[in-house]
């Protein structure tokens, strides 16, 4: 909590701070990444709570970065990381829900059993860490009206999901069509295209949901202002120091930032990840790597006068207007 109200104090100091950016993390263990390429769980199933998660958690502390962690409530039922995202919780950091299976086709399950996986997420980040969670993010980032409309029904503050983002649902949409040429099923699903003109920043959703409205809010996964180009953990960890320096340039001006990262944004193939490094590109690259560029990218937001909080806490600016 003490992070937390170092920078809600800068903010009322004033000292022309009036822009907040936001840092989440999306807890998906390894296995999930099989899943998305076709394959069968390989080695270090483990790997994000076991080396990802202090790795970030000791990053942000270092740099005063309060972090919210997406977590998939299945996960808590391993003690360890029950243990790991009870730390956090008591460190100040957000726990929000990522769903409690990490189904990807969460979307187009049954409603009574995608209104239970939800539940179920958020009991169980309950129950594991005494935390309440009050935002939502979906797996792959693919929502829908009636997921959304559930989600606001249950209380959530915010979601966190739509990724208005053209050269993502592109790669996306050709790497499904190459899995399918060679044979392999990817679990994940793909968004409908209309998701590309939702508004890039925080919204109250209409129905559709790329419409605004008086829905739940959005608090959209960020892209750059004009080209809409990613700015997530990937995007700056592949970009390298240079590459993420001009993405953050492009988010510049935005007075609310949401950088998405993923646990496996902290890892490369020498955490025992070879074999899936031959699928994800971004393992390829060394961790210090990875996290110069992502220093890159948040030294220079730092410069322009951006605050950091966590995702609630921009939630509730968004809201305030």
């Amino acid at each position: 909590m003490l992070r937390a109200r170092r920078f809600r104090a800068q903010e009322r100091r004033g000292k022309g701070v009036c822009v907040l950016l936001s840092v989440s993390v999306d807890l998906d263990e390894i296995h999930h990444y099989y899943r998305i390429h076709g394959l069968e769980a390989g080695e270090a199933v483990s790997a994000v709570y076991r080396s990802a998660v202090p790795r970030l958690s000791d990053w942000a502390k270092q740099r005063g970065i309060p972090l919210t962690w997406f977590v998939v409530g299945q996960d808590l039922e391993i003690a360890a990381n029950a243990e790991a995202a009870t730390r956090l919780a008591a460190d100040g950091d957000e726990l929000g829900c990522h769903s409690f299976s990490h189904w990807f086709d969460l979307t187009r399950r049954p409603f009574a059993e995608m209104q239970r996986d939800v539940q179920r997420g958020v009991l169980a980040i309950r129950e594991k860490t005494g935390a309440t969670a009050t935002g939502f993010r979906a797996p792959g980032y693919v929502v829908t009206d009636t997921l959304l409309s559930l989600l606001h029904e249950q209380g959530f503050a915010y979601d966190s999901s739509v990724f208005p983002c053209p050269s993502y649902y592109a790669l996306k949409a050709a790497a499904y069509a190459r899995l399918t040429a060679r044979g392999r099923e990817s679990q994940a699903i793909i968004d409908r295209p209309e998701v590309l003109r939702a508004p890039s920043a925080p919204y109250r959703v209409g129905q559709p949901f790329w419409f605004r409205g008086t829905g739940i809010w959005e608090i959209p996964i960020q892209v750059t202002r004009r080209a809409r180009l990613p700015f997530i953990g990937t995007a700056l960890t592949l970009a390298g120091a240079i590459g993420a320096r001009l993405l953050a340039q492009g988010v510049v001006g935005e007075p609310l930032i949401n950088l998405e990262l993923h646990g496996i944004d902290a890892l490369d193939r020498l955490d025992g990840l070879e074999a899936l490094a031959k699928q994800q590109p971004d393992l390829r690259v060394p961790w210090p790597k990875k996290l110069d560029a992502i220093d890159a990218g948040l030294s220079l937001l730092r410069g322009k006068g951006y605050a950091f909080v966590r995702m609630d806490e921009l939630a509730a600016r968004a809201r305030r207007g």
